[in-house]
C-alpha cells in the first residue's frame, strides 16, 4: 500500500516529503528548504523509477547530472518515519501538488 508522508529537520530547515511503496522505500521523494514567510525553495524531486531507467539505460554522467538537478533519493526502507519532528500522513493530492511545483522549479534551474 502506497503512503505519503512528511517529517522536518528544524537544524537544516527542511521539510522532507515521500511517497513509499508497499515495500516501504522512497518511490518519489521532495525535500523544500524553508517556508517560513514564504521563501521556500525546492531542492529535491527524485523519482526511483527514474533513478532505476538511468541505472540501466544511461551512463554515470547522466546519473550525476539527474542527481544535479533533482537531488538524491533517500535509500532503503522508510520505516521509523512516523517518529521525526513533525511527522505526519498527507494526501496523495498535497504530495501531487508539491511534486509538481518542485518538478517545475527544479527542471527551470536546469
Amino acid at each position: 500500500m502506497t503512503i505519503w508522508f512528511r517529517t522536518y529537520y528544524e537544524d537544516e530547515d527542511l521539510w522532507l516529503y515521500f511517497e513509499a511503496d508497499d515495500e516501504g522505500w522512497a518511490a518519489r521523494q521532495v525535500e523544500v528548504r524553508g517556508g517560513g514567510g514564504g521563501d521556500s525553495r525546492a531542492v529535491t524531486a527524485a523519482s526511483l523509477e527514474e533513478v532505476l531507467h538511468l541505472r540501466d539505460h544511461a551512463d554515470l554522467a547522466a546519473m550525476f547530472r539527474y542527481e544535479r538537478q533533482y537531488g538524491v533519493l533517500a535509500e532503503g526502507p522508510m520505516d521509523g518515519w512516523q517518529d521525526q519532528p513533525e511527522a505526519a500522513e498527507i494526501s496523495a493530492e498535497e504530495f501531487e501538488r508539491l511534486w509538481t511545483e518542485a518538478r517545475r522549479a527544479l527542471g527551470n534551474s536546469a
